[in-house]
């Protein structure tokens, strides 16, 4: 026998995590093209500068932009003068009926028609020949055609207004766009035209990567894939850097991966000026954050040959117990199974063997190192 320090098996709260490997990739990619042609005159950006949404990235030589804006302007300054509004305004709203030459075709036509009903009248009394009713009539048609004649060409001066007017908002459009803009916050990655080039519709001049949050994608194995939720906390370590992240899970794939049996699920992670895109991560996904365990001292667990156990005290006596083990932390270790919250067990056994007397001078708590 022998003299041993003994500690009970305690119930404690503990966490129950999954752990995974990934990397960390961007939320957003995306080059940054030109919409316009034209030779870039300047370039506000390189690798690694940080942009706010709006920020000037690039600019074109915008002259022959300049002057197509002054020349729409002015075409459409003049379809302004021939609806009768004035040169410069928002305005373009016009009544067809109210246009000068509508107003006076419809002078002309009224006295066409009153002309005609008075010979009609006339005519029917017998006092003016049937060759007075025909000129009249004729006189009232030409009235009309020419009525409908300037309605027709003042619609068609209101549609020239309104293709001048989508012109000149075209070029002030063009021009605008000379001017590349950063399409949200985050990082350039890559730099991809140099100043004085000349760049055709859809050449990308930069590529932007959204840096914070950053987008962990990893592989779940299909045997915990169903204790995984959206919404539970990821922990994640990155080389180099000693210091937890933490994230939280955001998408789970619909279906299980056929050939690896895994589940992709995805966090969102802030990187807090600390991450950078394409790290790879180990990291677990916190399934319980308060889960039951009972808990043993590291000292009291035996290994050999893969057999995990540990000598519980009975009446005074060592008694081996084979046991399974789950979580570990620093001073102490989950038992699953062999033994039952209470029982008392040997700290550091050494060479004692079942059956053999065990006199305790002290308990320890798991909670503590011994």
């Amino acid at each position: 026998g022998g003299v041993f320090q003994v500690a009970r098996v305690e119930e404690r709260r503990l966490e129950r995590a999954v752990e995974v490997t990934g990397s960390l990739r961007p939320v957003d990619q995306t080059p940054v093209s030109v919409k316009v042609p034209g030779r870039l005159q300047s370039l506000a950006v390189d690798l690694g500068s940080f942009v706010r949404e709006g920020d000037l990235i690039g600019r074109l030589e915008s002259a022959d932009y300049e002057l197509r804006v002054k020349q729409s302007e002015a075409a459409l300054g003049q379809a302004r003068a021939r609806v009768g509004l004035p040169l410069e305004g928002e305005d373009d709203h016009v009544e067809v009926e109210a246009s000068s030459s509508v107003k006076e075709a419809l002078a002309v036509l009224d006295e066409a028609l009153a002309n005609r009903t008075r010979i009609e009248e006339l005519t029917r009394q017998g006092i003016l020949s049937a060759a007075e009713m025909e000129t009249a009539m004729a006189t009232h048609k030409v009235a009309m055609s020419r009525y409908e004649e300037a309605l027709e060409t003042a619609r068609i001066r209101v549609a020239q207004l309104q293709q001048r007017r989508a012109e000149y908002e075209i070029a002030r459009q063009e021009l605008a766009e000379t001017y590349l803009r950063a399409p949200f916050d985050g990082a350039v990655q890559e730099r991809q035209a140099n100043v004085g080039e000349y760049l055709t519709v859809g050449t990308p001049v930069v590529v932007m990567v959204r840096v914070d949050p950053l987008r962990l994608r990893v592989e779940v194995s299909e045997r915990d894939a169903s204790r995984v939720r959206t919404g539970q906390v990821v922990r994640l370590t990155v080389e180099g850097d000693p210091q937890d992240h933490l994230g939280q899970v955001k998408r789970l794939s619909p279906a299980i991966v056929e050939g690896s049996r895994t589940l992709v699920v995805e966090a969102d992670v802030p990187a807090g000026g600390r991450l950078r895109p394409g790290s790879f991560a180990r990291a677990q996904i916190l399934i319980e954050r308060d889960a039951p365990a009972l808990t043993v001292p590291d000292k009291a667990l035996v290994t050999f040959a893969g057999i995990e156990k540990v000598f519980a005290v009975e009446d005074g006596k060592a008694v081996e117990r084979l046991v399974t083990t789950g979580g570990r932390e620093e001073g102490w270790v989950e038992i699953t199974g062999g033994l039952r919250a209470g029982d008392r067990v040997v700290i550091g056994p050494g060479s004692l063997r079942a059956g053999e007397a065990v006199r305790e001078i002290g308990r320890a708590s798991c909670r503590e190192r011994v």
